[in-house]
């Protein structure tokens, strides 16, 4: 069987970040760049560009006036939140309209979506400094089964179906059917594109973050915002009463569950305008 690092290698050409990603990158790298290097960067793509400016004027941050150049967003946002930003939105553009075989692509992405918000908002409750960090390791959460369908799509629907018919871990079937989970294949992929380690240990270790050693709040983040979503997603009368957390997740993240019920009525109020900003074909779904 294939391992998740053959796998990513595999089609790697098909799942390449545009360059802007990288200039970005580059600059909030670079301890000397400025706001208005990294404003020139951006201008240098008008489509990210243009979706910058849609997503600073939008609901989800609720400026009282127009902003109407890169600059003053740039200088709003701050330099983490635009380079989230255009992580976000490039990997939408990267993935949008790509053919997969068999795999409900508007599906997936309101799920990954979902997701990212739902990160934020679990770390924020927890009290955790820059939560917004958290929605691209919620937005990637899922992202190897978009190369476990590319290249395994007859296996990975298998795994699918039959963890569902058994009620068993999607996980632990794709290891007995493929040889790894999409967590695994994840963690490749976005070790691929050279994002932080932080956000790779994040995706790898979201099955288990007791072995995510420094990483371990962010993995359990991420656990926390998957186990939510894929419980959400079940029909409601197969849904358990109480959620399979890991206990080393929640005692990390002091994650009072409580709360849940008002994250979600957050979450969903913003899915729809968040979706339109990142991939907007799901939003038909």
């Amino acid at each position: 069987m294939p391992s998740a690092h053959e796998l990513v290698q595999s089609c790697t050409a098909i799942f390449t970040l545009p360059e802007i990603y990288f200039r970005v990158r580059d600059v909030v790298d670079d301890p000397d760049s400025t706001m208005d290097d990294l404003a020139a960067v951006l201008k240098l793509d008008p489509a990210i560009s243009a979706r910058l400016l849609r997503i600073v004027n939008s609901p989800m941050y609720g400026f009282p006036k127009q902003i109407d150049t890169i600059t003053h967003a740039v200088n709003l946002l701050g330099t983490q939140a635009v380079s989230d930003l255009v992580t976000s939105t490039t990997i939408g553009r990267t993935f949008s309209g790509m053919p997969v075989q068999l795999m409900d692509v508007p599906r997936f992405w309101r799920k990954s979506v979902f997701c990212a918000l739902l990160a934020g908002k679990i770390a924020k409750s927890c009290g955790i400094d820059d939560s917004e960090r958290f929605f691209i390791e919620g937005l990637l959460r899922d992202i190897g089964h978009f190369v476990l369908y590319q290249t395994v799509p007859q296996r990975a629907q298998s795994a699918l179906i039959e963890a569902d018919y058994l009620d068993s871990s999607l996980a632990e079937v794709e290891q007995s059917n493929i040889g790894c989970d999409f967590a695994e294949v994840g963690a490749e992929l976005i070790h691929s594109w050279g994002m932080p380690a932080q956000i790779e240990q994040a995706v790898r270790y979201q099955l288990s973050p007791n072995e995510a050693g420094d990483g371990a709040l962010h993995a359990s983040i991420v656990h926390l915002a998957g186990v939510i979503v894929d419980h959400e997603e079940l029909d409601p009368n197969r849904r358990h009463e109480v959620l399979p957390f890991d206990s080393f997740a929640v005692t990390t993240t002091q994650f009072k569950t409580p709360s849940l019920s008002a994250l979600l009525i957050e979450t969903h109020a913003q899915l729809q305008d968040t979706l339109a900003l990142i991939h907007p074909p799901a939003m038909a779904a």
